[in-house]
């Protein structure tokens, strides 16, 4: 118990060290908490841009559009369907006397169409679009908060089971060595030689595109990369002094790999955690451009990068977007650099 006690200091202690020389990073710190912030503001992205009132007062009662789905009827209009909030005449009527409707900070959605144009699309920047539109008229600015919120979710989804994946190959080939390690290494050269261009091509054209299966398409090579990694690592740590002693105790194989083995070997893991979310953002932000990631309707990054390229003179479609990426990649490659840093043995 005491020499248990003892692990568990030294390791708390030196959780605080590599945190104190993260810290120290101003880089990678600060890149750190903006990248939160930004993500954290993005997860209220219904909040912040929707065509919906975030709250209305109607003949002294109030009324939540975002939670519930109201008809036309119940603010006197004519129809039993779903109430268009920007509709002008619904407007009138939501905000004469003492009724008011509380729209958020931008009152678009990514799927909403400004009817008022009186410009063809894409309009640029105004009042009312600040980021002006796309080439459908939908607002760039409620797109880009959308898609950022999308592609941070997909990517950090891809990362956790491209991880995981990678971990459990890893620790199989470095742990049993032998056949197990020769059949998994011919598997990845085999596998790592398919063309996954080619397949998502032809699965594009099978299937209907949806992010449940460009992850799926994703993760089967995107584990490959990590493995090698873990694999050294449980290769070094299997003939340590404490694993002996373990397996002499009858300690079982899983619990040598998952207490003693696997925290040991988490370096390079953490450290590469930002760098493969980041080839995550752009492998779809690729994909989309390209037309073969998300629906046509989801909002993506890649899509209005697209629209760019196919309408040169509305920079502001390519700018906006230009700076949004590759802000993001900046703040990942930062926060990367700080933790490889951090968890650098040499230190």
């Amino acid at each position: 118990m005491k020499q248990l006690k003892e692990v568990k200091g030294k390791a708390a202690s030196l959780g605080r060290k590599r945190w104190i020389r993260f810290r120290k990073n101003g880089r990678g710190f600060y890149s750190l908490v903006f990248f939160v912030l930004l993500f954290g503001f993005s997860l209220f992205a219904e909040v912040l841009s929707n065509d919906k009132p975030l709250l209305i007062r109607y003949e002294g009662q109030l009324y939540f559009p975002l939670g519930q789905v109201y008809p036309e009827t119940v603010f006197g209009g004519d129809f039993a369907t779903e109430t268009d909030y920007r509709d002008p005449y619904m407007l009138e009527r939501l905000t004469t006397g003492s009724n008011f409707a509380f729209f958020p900070p931008n009152p678009h959605s990514f799927n909403s169409i400004n009817l008022t144009l009186d410009r063809p699309v894409p309009a640029p920047p105004s009042r009312d679009n600040f980021l002006g539109t796309d080439d459908r008229g939908r607002d760039v600015l409620a797109r880009l908060i959308y898609g950022f919120r999308l592609s941070i979710l997909f990517g950090a989804a891809l990362t956790v089971v491209g991880t995981l994946l990678g971990i459990i190959a890893g620790a199989l080939q470095g742990y049993f060595v032998g056949r197990v390690d020769l059949i998994f290494q011919r598997f990845i050269e085999l596998w790592g030689s398919m063309p996954e261009l080619y397949l998502l091509i032809i699965f594009a054209s099978i299937f209907q595109p949806s992010l449940l299966l460009l992850l799926i398409l994703l993760s089967m090579f995107g584990w490959m990369g990590l493995s090698d990694y873990v694999r050294a690592e449980f290769l070094k740590g299997r003939n340590m002094e404490y694993v002996k002693a373990a397996k002499a105790l009858g300690v079982g194989n899983g619990t040598i790999m998952y207490r003693h083995l696997l925290p040991n070997s988490m370096t390079p893991v953490i450290t590469f955690l930002p760098f493969r979310m980041s080839g995550a953002i752009l492998a779809l932000t690729s994909l989309d451009f390209l037309g073969l990631g998300v629906p046509p309707s989801t909002p993506s990054l890649g899509e209005l990068l697209s629209q760019g390229k196919a309408n040169i003179e509305a920079w502001w479609l390519s700018l906006s977007t230009f700076v949004v990426l590759v802000g993001t990649l900046v703040l990942l490659i930062f926060i990367g650099e700080a933790l490889r840093e951090a968890f650098d043995p040499r230190k």
